[in-house]
């Protein structure tokens, strides 16, 4: 792995367990396996803020709206 920023992070002990263990496992770091998850999490949250962007123009409809509509049409 390159290079990175050395962070002090805190983990649930069962956590640390978990992923030592896992790391032991799969011969990766932890600082791999954290660095993963972390991607992953930030590229979902990419996904759906473009998501979003996406259907700004999209009319809204209220909950209480919508619930009604889903009883008249017996979906309810």
């Amino acid at each position: 792995m390159a290079t990175g920023r050395r962070t002090t992070i805190y983990l649930d002990p069962e956590i640390h367990k978990a992923i030592r263990l896992k790391a032991a496992t799969t011969e990766r770091s932890i600082s791999e396996m954290v660095n993963r998850a972390l991607r992953q999490s930030l590229a979902e949250d990419a996904t759906d803020i473009e998501a979003h962007e996406e259907r700004t123009e999209e009319e809204s409809v209220p909950f209480e709206e919508f619930v009604k509509g889903l009883r008249r049409r017996g979906k309810l």
